[in-house]
C-alpha cells in the first residue's frame, strides 16, 4: 500500500470535484456580474432581481451538465473500483 497511490486518488477526486463545481457555478457568476453591471447603470437595487437570474442560470447549468457530471462521477467510481486490487497488494 504506496501511499503515492492513495495521493494519487485525492489529487483525482479534488480536480474532479473541482470541474464539476466550476460547471455549476460560474455560469451564476456570470450572470450575476452581468446583473451588477446592469443595476449600477440603471440605479435599481431590487433584491430579487440579483437573485432570480443567478437561480435560474444555476439551474440551467445543472440541467445542461448534470448528465455529463453523472457519466463523470460513473467513470471515476469504475475506476476506483479497478484501482482497489493495487491498493490492496
Amino acid at each position: 500500500m504506496a501511499p503515492e497511490l492513495f495521493v494519487g486518488i485525492f489529487q483525482d477526486s479534488l480536480q474532479m470535484v473541482l470541474i464539476m463545481v466550476s460547471a455549476i457555478v460560474v455560469p451564476g457568476l456570470l450572470v450575476g456580474l452581468i446583473v451588477a453591471v446592469f443595476q449600477a447603470a440603471t440605479s435599481i437595487n431590487e433584491q430579487t432581481l440579483s437573485f432570480l437570474p443567478r437561480l435560474i442560470a444555476t439551474l440551467l447549468a445543472l440541467m445542461f451538465f448534470g448528465h455529463w457530471m453523472t457519466r463523470m462521477l460513473m467513470e471515476y467510481f469504475f475506476h476506483l473500483i479497478e484501482e482497489i486490487p493495487q491498493l490492496l497488494y
